[in-house]
């Protein structure tokens, strides 16, 4: 069987790695792309995911604009092939409370976290179905769920998700094409572990299980949802947050 290709927006941040590996240990070839102006960073992560033995492509593109991502995965299918499965994982914080958040932190999350999920999938949705087979997971969260102070942004364009993702799995259902989404909670990366410590500790104070969650267990429900067993499962949300909210 010809090896899938696979895409992973926002890859080389700390959920965003775990992704690519679960991939490629799947058997997927696997495509990250990272923000423009970050090629430097880029490359050096490639490098390092090269000397853990994943052979990584990296590329850049502005999640935001449409016509970057459709030039991208023009790009990609020209050189690796059709686009199997698609991870739309990038994503900001701009945090602020509403009576100050300026239109432009607005802005900027929406186009990040939201309008992404239709420039990513829309230009390769109708070539997934015409083959008969793809996986797209959106990667949402668990304050897309609940809502968070100070994320008015963050917290509308992740529960945006979950509407993108339940139109289009019906769109695609008959086609072969699932879309689902996952909601990691707290998870163990870097950008976590900069909180101040009693903030961390109020925060696993909540968890039901006790711990941050680990980029290996949002990976995991990744790799769960692009398998080619798992026809059976669209239009469907995973949340793994310990716990923290039981929907």
């Amino acid at each position: 069987m010809t090896q899938r290709i696979a895409i992973v927006t926002g890859a080389n941040g700390g959920l965003g790695e775990s992704m690519c590996k679960a991939l490629a240990e799947q058997g997927r070839k696997v495509v990250g792309t990272f923000a423009p102006g970050h090629a430097a960073a880029a490359a050096s992560w490639q490098e390092e995911m090269k000397l853990q033995g994943f052979d990584i492509t990296m590329k850049a593109v502005d999640v935001s604009d449409f016509n970057d991502c459709k030039r991208l995965l023009e790009e990609v299918e020209s050189s690796e092939g059709s686009v199997d499965i698609l991870v739309n994982n990038a994503g900001i914080t701009r945090d602020a409370p509403l009576k100050k958040m300026q239109p432009e932190q607005w802005q900027a999350v929406i186009g990040t976290n939201l309008n992404s999920m239709f420039n990513m999938s829309q230009p390769i949705f109708e070539a997934m179905c015409n083959r008969g087979w793809g996986r797209i997971v959106n990667i949402s969260s668990l304050n897309g769920e609940k809502g968070q102070f100070g994320q008015a942004n963050y917290s509308a364009a992740k529960a945006g998700i979950y509407g993108f993702t339940k139109a289009i799995a019906q769109e695609g259902a008959k086609k072969g094409v699932t879309v689902n989404s996952v909601s990691p909670g707290y998870i163990d990366t870097p950008m976590v572990r900069q909180v101040p410590e009693n903030v961390l500790n109020s925060i696993v104070g909540g968890i039901p299980i006790g711990r941050l969650g680990q980029p290996e267990e949002i990976a995991r429900a990744v790799s769960f949802l692009t398998a080619d067993d798992a026809g059976f499962i669209t239009g469907t949300n995973i949340s793994v947050n310990g716990g923290q909210y039981m929907a």
